[in-house]
């Protein structure tokens, strides 16, 4: 099978050396996203290897089927860029990966004690040469009670690791989970809301997902509760949480992706204007962790990102 897998970092290259020949793959690198510019590489492949920072238009799926592609994965979990429906009516097999869920459950529990001990204002008082206490008592992560919104792999490996905190934890999803139940107690989303202190979003982005947590929703939130989202940024309407947050009614967030990011993150912007206006407001506050879609970046992750991302189009190949 011929493989062309886009937007390889440095740090990913050697791991797709070390397995590529292990699962029979022809394969070709670019450190280049996908796009019409670049057609020409894809011409006579029979599979194409992406990330999520790219969307995938029906335009593009169009050109890739008429230069041969007939399989397409995504090196992520997350599949709202690859416009899956118009890849299969062409004929085109797509797939997902996992990896592990320990590294985005990690960096959620992370941004959580980062937000209960202020440390970003902590850490701009210290580079001023400021170091006094008053504004920086935090709270303890065991007195809190944290709900856990989407119990997937990394949901559940959240709840985990947060019982070792020894902090109530409560869960939401569409459907209850037997795994779960050592770790957290379920709980409907109303009343969820109403008593975490702490809410972190595992939650798939897709169309019924779109600003799941909206204005009636971060209102209905535990005054001073503080809200985490590790996952996809569209699950969170920005000018909604800004309010929120102006208002007092929740103490902070700890933000790893917004709306609008996906334009944004991966890019080098410095000397240049980042037009994104609830981005701005919210980075400027003391009370709000922004960071840049990091949660998956491990050693093990990327390890596994790439490699089950040749077994995903191996097994595609095989079935095809």
């Amino acid at each position: 099978m011929k493989m062309l897998a886009f937007a390889v970092d440095k740090e990913e290259i050697p791991i797709f050396e070390k397995y590529h020949d292990q699962y029979d793959i022809e394969l070709t690198m670019t450190e280049e996203k996908p796009g019409f510019d670049n057609m020409y590489l894809a011409k006579g492949m029979d599979c194409i290897n992406v990330l999520s920072d790219t969307v995938l238009t029906p335009e593009l799926w169009n050109q890739y089927y008429a230069n041969g592609v007939r399989i397409a994965v995504t090196r992520t979990i997350g599949m709202e860029h690859m416009n899956v429906p118009y890849a299969k009516k062409l004929g085109i097999a797509v797939s997902n990966i996992s990896y592990s869920p320990a590294s985005v459950a990690d960096y959620a529990i992370m941004m959580m004690l980062m937000l209960l001990r202020h440390v970003k204002p902590m850490l701009l008082r210290y580079a001023g040469q400021d170091y006094t206490m008053p504004g920086l008592r935090g709270r303890e992560l065991p007195n809190m009670t944290v709900g856990i919104l989407g119990a997937g792999r990394i949901g559940i490996t959240t709840a985990q690791h947060l019982a070792g905190f020894g902090c109530k934890v409560l869960y939401w999803n569409r459907h209850e989970k037997p795994e779960m139940e050592l770790f957290a107690e379920y709980c409907p989303l109303e009343e969820l809301l109403q008593k975490s202190d702490i809410l972190s979003l595992h939650l798939a982005s897709n169309e019924e997902t779109y600003h799941f947590m909206n204005r009636e929703r971060l209102q209905a939130m535990k005054e001073g509760a503080v809200l985490i989202n590790t996952a996809r940024g569209p699950l969170v309407d920005s000018e909604a949480l800004i309010e929120a947050l102006e208002s007092g009614h929740l103490a902070g967030a700890g933000l790893d992706v917004f709306d609008g990011d996906r334009s944004i993150y991966y890019r080098d912007h410095k000397n240049q204007m980042v037009n994104h206006h609830e981005m701005a407001i919210l980075n400027a506050m003391p009370n709000v962790l922004m960071l840049p879609h990091a949660a998956y970046f491990t050693d093990q992750a990327m390890e596994d990102m790439v490699r089950n991302s040749l077994i995903a189009a191996q097994r595609l190949y095989r079935i095809l």
